[in-house]
């Protein structure tokens, strides 16, 4: 017994390595495949003995599906797999592909890196320097001319000036006397009588008598205008009275003006006086006549002498070998008067509505403005 059983192993043991040979042969060559990421190994399929396939010889063993041809499929162990799979983040991130897959035939390039964006470089903030000090132009000398500034007011009161006429009043006491007496005397006496003669007198007659007052100071102002060197001035002087006098009435009507436009400005001995650059001195009223400056109060004087209605006709001075119309001196004295007032009172209905009523609540110093508005008046009058 024990010798048939050792007989039958020996030959199943013979059987065995027959089979392990042809088994061997039959499934052909092992090869074994290293790669990235795991180590793998292909089998190439082959045949048993019989020429049965692997799969037909071996029913009970699940194989994996091998894809036909060259190519073979790879088969990784566990433990290979892991490691692998350990190692690939780390050989892949050294080689700058870490984005790549196990199987990637080409490694795709890194994007490229967009170029930095150059900074503006901003200049260097400059230190803000202080405005310069306005600069003073300085002062231009007069040259008695109205400055040529299209902006030039002629009127505007210059600090300590009217309008470039010192406003030079040492005796303001007086003066301020002088001018509550005048403002008396206009509101009591001279005002009223020239509203009665204003209701009287048309307003034609009030301008016709004004113009004859005008045309008899003809000799003065022709004077006035060949003593500043005026000569056209002077020639239209003399054409206005041959005309006025002739075509106008006596001097009523202002034909060389209406018909031919003809006129020129008044001038005075005041402004004669001022042509020859002589100081105007301190301001000064004078009772009834009112504003002045001593240059105007003697200007006024002297024009009284060039006038031939008080040398000829009334004679208030007596110069012997002079020819005189009238000769009695109460005619001339009455004369004289009269014609001074009713020059005022003619003068005072034309500008009725002038009054100081209502300006004494506009102005602190009534009296400064009216000593203001005469200065300016009579520095425009020289610049004219």
């Amino acid at each position: 017994m024990i010798r048939w059983m050792f007989g039958a192993g020996f030959a199943l043991g013979l059987v065995g390595l027959s089979g392990c040979a042809t088994g061997s042969d039959s499934l052909g060559s092992l090869e074994a495949t290293l790669g990235l990421p795991s180590v793998t190994a292909s089998v190439t399929a082959g045949t048993d003995g019989d020429g049965r396939s692997l799969r037909d010889a071996l029913p009970d063993v699940t194989l994996p599906a091998f894809p036909s041809g060259d190519q073979s499929e790879t088969r990784s162990s566990g433990s290979d797999q892991v490691q692998s799979q350990a190692a690939t983040p780390v050989l892949a991130q050294a080689d700058g592909f870490s984005h790549l897959g196990p199987h990637d035939e080409s490694p795709v390039q890194p994007e490229a890196t967009p170029p930095p964006v150059e900074k503006a470089i901003e200049p260097p903030a400059q230190a803000t320097e202080p405005l310069p000090a306005p600069q003073t132009e300085p002062p231009v000398e007069s040259t008695g001319e109205p400055a040529k500034d299209e902006n030039y007011d002629p009127f505007a009161k210059a600090e300590g000036s009217a309008d470039g006429m010192e406003e030079y009043d040492p005796w303001e006491p007086f003066n301020v006397k002088m001018f509550q007496f005048n403002r008396k005397l206009d509101e009591w006496i001279v005002k009223p009588v020239a509203t009665v003669y204003d209701d009287i007198v048309p307003d034609g007659a009030e301008q016709g008598l004004r113009n004859i007052f005008h045309n008899m100071r003809t000799v003065p102002r022709l004077l006035n205008n060949l003593f500043q060197g005026k000569f056209k001035g002077a020639g239209i002087e003399f054409g206005r009275f041959l005309l006025n006098t002739s075509f106008g009435l006596g001097g009523y009507f202002d034909f060389a003006k209406e018909a031919y436009g003809i006129e020129t400005p008044d001038e005075d001995f005041g402004q004669t006086l001022a042509t020859y650059k002589t100081k105007p001195g301190p301001y000064l009223v004078v009772p009834i006549l009112g504003s002045y400056t001593v240059r105007d109060v003697s200007g006024f004087v002297v024009d009284l002498v060039l006038d031939p209605f008080n040398i000829l006709l009334f004679p208030f001075v007596d110069v012997n070998g002079w020819p005189q119309v009238v000769t009695n001196g109460d005619t001339v004295i009455f004369a004289q008067i009269g014609i001074r007032a009713g020059y005022m009172v003619n003068e005072r209905a034309i500008n009725i509505e002038t009054t100081f009523e209502g300006v004494e609540d506009t102005v602190v110093d009534l009296y400064g403005a009216v000593r203001n508005a005469y200065l300016q008046k009579r520095a425009r009058a020289i610049r004219e």
